[in-house]
């Protein structure tokens, strides 16, 4: 299958040159991974086709995928992107520089010609963005030197060893800082994308772009690259699945061990053994994670103050809520929100 990228520009008819229009530019390589560029390309191409229906820039964004030679890239899983524009002929401002990720990242990281191109480009554009691993490449070019950035929780770590200077954070799906953006893997680069168009264009036309592409309603950056369901093992007992979800969906409720238990028809004993076992957490430690994750969303979304947090979020007291974030989150849930509650949200 080949997916051929538009051109920077309009290949009939003249060029739009009026000021509003952004010049978006992702950089791909061999082994990029195809959702990196397709899923961002998507959301900044729709939210133009969105802006002009709904009456406001005409031309909002030229989307444009360049490489160092121009033609066909496998992807990481096979797929075939073909990029029409070498990175030698994009030239002039750009207003967005994006650079992708795949397993192929760590030998772009390697290529001096295409480093020093990032770091030239980044210089003449208005902000710089990396989806997965390419913050690999953006590291490698400087551009985030002194900086804090993420990518795909797999590989925090190595980029935290390979670039000392990068202050890395392994749990937000995406991170600004200035006017560098960075996000974690694959779906987390169309986060990204909605929170530049928010940052654009509005967030009345980033939620109509979320619609008309069937995605739930943008996720704040500060939301963790894990869900407590995530982080945790699935259990292999249908009751105890059953039950995994009863919590997520009632994080409020009476959750000792011994109701949980009679909610499985178990003793507290046998269930305590067999939950740890199937889940890798003690029950304890799994109802907190949800606790904490339910507590996390409210203040990333909402302007409820934190006594309204924890009852709703089950730990029914501010207090117990924030010993709860020292130990999870590493930060108070006021610290919290004040790092990562979008500017817009009420």
């Amino acid at each position: 299958m080949v997916i051929a990228a538009n051109r920077d520009a309009p290949q009939n008819g003249p060029v739009s040159r009026r000021p509003t229009t952004r010049r978006v530019v992702f950089v791909v390589y061999h082994g990029v991974t195809a959702l990196d560029l397709v899923g961002p390309h998507e959301v900044f191409t729709a939210a133009a086709e969105v802006a002009r229906r709904m009456g406001g820039e005409p031309d909002a964004y030229r989307v444009g995928v360049a490489t160092a030679e121009p033609g066909p890239l496998r992807t990481t899983r096979g797929l075939v992107v073909v990029a029409d524009r070498s990175l030698a002929s994009i030239r002039g401002r750009i207003d967005t520089l994006i650079v992708v990720g795949g397993e192929g990242a760590a030998r772009a990281a390697s290529d001096p010609a295409l480093v020093g191109w990032v770091a030239r480009a980044a210089r003449r554009s208005r902000r710089v963005a990396s989806v997965c691993t390419g913050a690999f490449v953006l590291a490698a070019a400087g551009v985030l030197d002194g900086r804090r950035a993420t990518t795909h929780w797999r590989s925090c770590d190595e980029l935290a060893h390979r670039f000392p200077s990068v202050t890395v954070d392994s749990d937000p799906i995406f991170v600004r800082d200035g006017n560098v953006w960075t996000s974690a893997g694959v779906t987390a680069g169309m986060d990204l994308a909605l929170a530049l168009v928010d940052d654009d264009l509005g967030r009345d036309i980033a939620l109509m772009t979320a619609r008309q592409l069937v995605l739930f309603v943008q996720r704040p950056g500060g939301q963790s690259q894990f869900s407590a369901q995530l982080g945790a093992q699935v259990a292999e007992r249908d009751p105890l699945r059953d039950l995994q979800a009863w919590i997520a969906d009632h994080p409020d409720a009476d959750h000792a061990v011994e109701r949980l238990a009679a909610r499985v028809a178990m003793s507290p004993r046998h269930f305590a053994r067999v939950f740890r076992d199937e889940v890798g957490c003690t029950p304890a430690s799994y109802v907190e994670r949800v606790r904490v994750e339910v507590a996390r969303r409210l203040l990333e979304t909402t302007g409820l103050g934190a006594a309204d947090v924890a009852r709703a979020a089950g730990f029914g007291t501010p207090e117990t809520m924030r010993r709860a974030f020292a130990r999870r989150v590493g930060t108070s849930p006021i610290e919290y929100r004040d790092r990562f509650r979008p500017q817009r949200a009420s």
